[in-house]
């Protein structure tokens, strides 16, 4: 009575409880989770190949940490995160296959940690389904073992998002005194898991500093709505670990803008340049076009895939906002609220300021959006009650056998597609030792910085987004060391490569500066 009345005089609401949070999370409620977790790893080692080569972003990134090849040029949008992730493998190791593995095993571990995060704030059953509706996506198990920011922005994102609402429960609950928590506590009375989660602030820094670290300004647009909540409601210490994460994690890339870019606003616009120059862009259809496996849609010109490829892209979203109102009705909104929030300003520069499309790019508005959709879809297939929808759930489960076959189709189509473009770059790379040009060497033109990688190069460009050379330059590096330019077959060579003997191979001309020609054959 007592505790009652004191709430009524602190203003405080007891909402509703959510179904399966009536009690404390045990031990027993991780397994759902793990299990998911532990699925999604397996589908990346089995589906995604490791053995599969570099693709071009990776070799950039990891080429900053390897000593197989040069580092490739670090054009202004990207951040170290990536290459400091990779390092304790790729830094001693060649091998694709264990970088892979790796990563995969990293990737799964990630998503456990992250959806653990919200034991406290949804059930454990809704955590392991969005955690199996997130993992099931094509994009999602195609780039967990790749050396690539967007998966781990999404980790840092649904970290953040949780250790958030926990940091900001934080503290007496019903208007009692942390006295009288104290002495709760010293009775052996478990407290109410959001009191005193300190252990929330330090993860609100790490996940915001992992997200900084790989992408800062997708860092910020993810926490945007975290910045406001505790702005308005005067949550202090959320605010100050949050702050304090993104500029743990994006104080590398700020050093640098100085150190190598001309300063911070001159990395920024050459940032925007590099990305077709940020501003109003209608990219949406732009990224229905990539669902069907493009992995870059730039320009992104072509029909939109099959309905049944793209339903899912709709279906998401609208199972958050189904989510949210069921939410709401519970009178538990913070929850599912928070994640949708955070993931609808997560997707607004890819879809409204960017004009190109990937589907990477929205990994974290999927995962946040994972968690409202999963929340709907129990409900939908049981009642406040417990009891059984028997047509909902046969109609639930049929939709996901569905969503699963075409995520797989897709998924197997892409995998096949850049093997095989992987290996034509580890052909490229077998053709041009045979002519000689072995490390110390250099390549230019077509395709240069992937091909550079595989063959053990540096890579140059004189024009475009990685420009990081001179004409005069290259030619005098060709007096030195090998030296080939890849040329498209209808494409022109450069104006210092057309003398050089020319070799076709495949859809590239080879043009090989007479440097080489002495270690040819070795």
């Amino acid at each position: 009575m007592a505790d009652s009345t004191h709430a009524i005089l602190a203003g405080t609401r007891r909402p509703a409880p959510a179904p399966g949070a009536g009690r404390a999370p045990g031990p027993r409620d991780a397994l759902p989770v793990a299990a998911v977790a532990a699925a999604f790893t397996l589908a990346q080692l089995l589906l995604v190949r490791p053995g599969t080569g570099l693709g071009w972003d990776e070799s950039v990134y990891v080429s900053q940490v390897s000593p197989h090849a040069p580092a490739a040029f670090f054009s202004a949008p990207r951040a170290r995160g990536v290459s400091l992730l990779v390092a304790p493998v790729a830094a001693w190791s060649s091998s694709t296959a264990l970088l892979r593995v790796y990563l995969a095993v990293l990737s799964g571990l990630a998503l456990y940690l992250a959806l653990r995060v919200w034991r406290t704030l949804l059930p454990a059953p809704v955590l392991a389904l969005a955690g199996a509706l997130f993992a099931s996506l094509w994009v999602t198990v195609f780039y967990g073992p790749q050396a690539m920011p967007n998966y781990w922005v999404a980790i840092g994102a649904l970290v953040c998002a949780g250790c958030f609402l926990r940091a900001r429960a934080d503290g007496p609950a019903d208007g009692r005194s942390r006295t009288e928590d104290r002495h709760r506590d010293r009775a052996g009375e478990r407290p109410h898991p959001g009191h005193r989660d300190r252990a929330a602030l330090y993860g609100l820094l790490g996940g915001a500093a992992l997200m900084a670290w790989m992408r800062p300004m997708d860092a910020v647009w993810a926490v945007l709505p975290l910045l406001a909540l505790a702005l308005a409601q005067s949550h202090w210490r959320p605010l100050a670990a949050l702050l304090a994460g993104l500029v743990a994690g994006a104080a590398e890339w700020v050093i640098e803008a100085y150190a190598a870019y001309g300063g911070l606003l001159q990395r920024l616009s050459d940032a925007s340049a590099i990305q077709g120059r940020l501003g109003p862009h209608f990219a949406v259809v732009d990224q229905l076009r990539s669902l069907g496996g493009r992995t870059l849609c730039r320009p992104c010109a072509g029909a939109v895939p099959h309905p049944l490829i793209t339903a899912w892209w709709f279906v998401l979203p609208a199972l958050a906002v189904l989510g949210v109102v069921l939410a709401r009705r519970a009178g538990r909104t913070a929850p599912a609220g928070v994640a949708a929030a955070c993931a609808a300003t997560a997707a607004v520069p890819y879809l409204f300021l960017i004009g190109y499309a990937a589907p990477r790019f929205l990994l974290p508005a999927y995962a946040l959006l994972a968690l409202p959709a999963a929340l709907a879809l129990t409900r939908l297939v049981r009642r406040a009650d417990g009891a059984r929808r028997p047509v909902a759930a046969c109609l639930v489960a049929v939709g996901l056998a569905t969503h699963l076959a075409v995520q797989y189709a897709v998924l197997t189509r892409t995998a096949d597609r850049t093997a095989a473009a992987h290996r034509d770059w580890d052909r490229t790379a077998a053709e041009l030792h045979r002519l000689g040009v072995r490390p110390p060497c250099l390549l230019t033109g077509d395709n240069a910085i992937p091909i550079a990688f595989y063959t053990g190069c540096a890579s140059a460009a004189t024009e475009g987004h990685n420009a990081n050379t001179t004409r005069a330059a290259i030619e005098e590096t060709a007096r030195r060391q090998p030296v080939a330019a890849l040329v498209a077959a209808h494409g022109s060579p450069p104006g210092y490569a057309r003398a050089w003997p020319v070799h076709p191979f495949g859809d590239l001309r080879l043009y090989v500066a007479p440097t080489a020609r002495k270690g040819a054959g070795r």
